[in-house]
């Protein structure tokens, strides 16, 4: 298949090299220094046994129209820059391209095809006007949960820290061809990728230590472990994700696995520091309202009190600001929460 990926970052990078060493045309659609490494070197990627591997024969650019129509378009960016690249998706699509989303938290497609009281809701936290859901139709859409974790270490070559999972459902619930097709592809690329007939609840269960483990370290400063040792900040923690899971099961969501079992299973992965506090510490804004904001809304939604949730956003939305300011001058505008 021909396969376009989004960004090259951690993720987009191991995906896209992996299907490529697999024998996949990968197109990396991508800026910046990533863009002139990779075109002049392919992508590099550490496995984690040390082992390193080259995808010499990827092509990169930032092109969108040179890229052409693709099979599928694996959208590999975080949720608040999904935005920054909708208008020129597009141009990758044929008649019959799927678009794998790769971004954590609440997709802007959550309540498409849900079914009952909420179809066809929008998710104004994450797609304020409606135009992700216009420009990147989630007809076109097979929804994907991240759970391996790897760091982009230079331009152009990515380390594989751990993990190989990437479930993958329809937004219906369906085994549709085309979600065998992309399943046997990652697989082939040494993923491991069942469809299920569910995707909404690995969503929830994904979000549910990144709506509690990121708010709180990006403000402590703290790694995963530091936050499951430590009484009071375990205690936050769960206190978050109990009443995320109140929320989850206003929306029919219940939990494949219990509360304590999630903590210990981030505590397990040990000195490992969260997306956003990587964002923070780079200098990066941080990525809040999928992972927080769109929580509350659906909390506000289904009418659930979510106070140990609304404090963490509250803080995180102003150290967001704190940065913004810091590095221009820029003020934020208010946070949509319907």
């Amino acid at each position: 298949m021909k396969i376009a990926v989004i960004g090259a970052g951690a993720i987009g990078g191991l995906v896209g090299a992996r299907l490529a060493l697999a024998g996949q045309t990968v197109t990396f659609v991508v800026r910046g220094a990533n863009l002139q490494a990779i075109r002049a070197h392919g992508i590099r990627l550490v496995e984690t046994d040390g082992t390193e591997r080259v995808a010499g024969q990827v092509q990169a650019t930032d092109d969108y129209d040179a890229a052409g129509v693709q099979d599928v378009v694996v959208l590999a960016v975080k949720a608040h820059q999904v935005g920054d690249v909708a208008a020129r998706v597009g141009k990758l699509f044929g008649p019959d391209t799927v678009v794998v989303t790769m971004q954590n938290g609440i997709p802007f497609w959550y309540f498409h095809r849900h079914g009952g009281e909420y179809e066809g809701r929008s998710v104004h936290s994450v797609d304020p006007a409606g135009d992700l859901a216009r420009l990147i139709p989630p007809e076109r859409v097979l929804g994907c949960v991240v759970y391996p974790a790897a760091e982009l270490v230079a331009p152009g070559v990515i380390r594989h820290i751990e993990g190989n999972r990437f479930p993958l459902g329809e937004l219906d619930g369906s085994t549709s061809e085309r979600i065998v097709r992309v399943t046997a592809a990652f697989e082939a690329a040494g993923f491991k990728s069942p469809i299920l007939d569910d995707i909404r609840a690995e969503i929830w269960l994904k979000l549910w230590g990144n709506l509690s483990f990121n708010p709180i370290s990006a403000l402590a400063h703290s790694t995963l472990v530091d936050i499951c040792q430590h009484p009071l900040a375990r205690d936050l923690a769960a206190d978050m994700m109990r009443e995320a899971e109140s929320v989850a099961a206003r929306l029919g969501i219940s939990f494949r696995v219990s509360l304590e079992r999630r903590i210990a299973g981030a505590e397990k992965i040990g000195k490992h520091k969260t997306s956003m506090l990587q964002d923070v510490e780079a200098g990066r804004g941080p990525e809040i309202d999928a992972l927080v904001g769109s929580v509350i809304e659906l909390a506000r939604m289904t009418g659930t009190p979510t106070p140990h949730i609304d404090s963490a956003y509250a803080l995180v939305k102003l150290l967001e600001q704190t940065m913004a300011e810091a590095r221009g001058g820029v003020r934020l505008q208010k946070a949509v929460i319907a």
